[in-house]
């Protein structure tokens, strides 16, 4: 078995925050958010250090730190809580969206968090209770995707509400703020926050055409497809 990776980081300031050893497990976990983060910037879904990611391994949660912008981000810098969100890994803050990510893990079997500010979501966001049901992909988050009511960034207000637009979802939004999935992976959980982006610049597109209504889909419709899109795929 090989040594478990320790941490090198040169910061010596809080000695007591940095916790035990990282294992390789989260060591390759940690690589692995790190690549997601910087997707989601480089795909236009977050601007700075807004939006966080995060991944479970074991009982420990893997996450973004608040407020380093993820290209600085190295192995050294891994960050780790336990599901009560004591720190166990690393000296950076966690991010201040943690109550979020850990309502998810404590209610569902997700091992990935994506957040983001996505510009058409958010935007959707303040629009309407719900995205409108504009495309069949809609089925693969579970049905019509709920808007949680607003509530100060960080709180367990906010996790409280975004845990309720989540039943029987792996998607919403967060009202004048922005998204947020889970998923089986991390690429999972970063794919569903793709298409539902997609999905909202698709409605807000259709639905900017002056005189005409955007032809919408019935529950039974999106039901039908998620059920298709669950058998998606290559086999084997």
């Amino acid at each position: 078995m090989a040594e478990p990776r320790r941490d090198t980081h040169q910061d010596h300031t809080a000695p007591e925050a940095w916790g035990r050893a990282v294992r390789e497990a989260e060591a390759r976990a940690w690589d692995a958010l790190v690549a997601t983060a910087r997707r989601t910037v480089a795909d236009g879904l977050v601007v700075g250090t807004s939006g966080n990611v995060s991944t479970r391994v074991g009982d420990t949660v893997l996450v973004t730190p608040s407020g380093v912008p993820y290209d600085r981000l190295t192995p050294d810098d891994v960050t780790g809580v336990d599901l009560e969100g004591r720190q166990v890994l690393g000296s950076l803050l966690p991010t201040s969206e943690l109550p979020m990510h850990l309502a998810v893990y404590r209610t569902t079997d997700a091992l990935a968090v994506v957040h983001t500010h996505a510009v058409h979501a958010t935007a959707v966001s303040t629009l309407v209770p719900e995205l409108p049901a504009v495309h069949y992909m809609a089925g693969a988050l579970g049905g019509a995707v709920r808007v949680a009511p607003y509530a100060t960034y960080g709180t367990d207000a906010l996790a409280a509400h975004m845990l309720r637009a989540l039943e029987g979802r792996s998607a919403c939004l967060l009202q004048n703020h922005g998204t947020l999935t889970h998923g089986a992976g991390l690429d999972q959980a970063y794919d569903r926050t793709a298409q539902l982006e997609w999905m909202c610049r698709l409605w807000l597109t259709a639905a900017s055409v002056p005189g005409l209504t955007p032809s919408l889909l019935t529950p039974d419709q999106l039901a039908e497809a998620g059920e298709r899109l669950r058998g998606y795929g290559q086999r084997g």
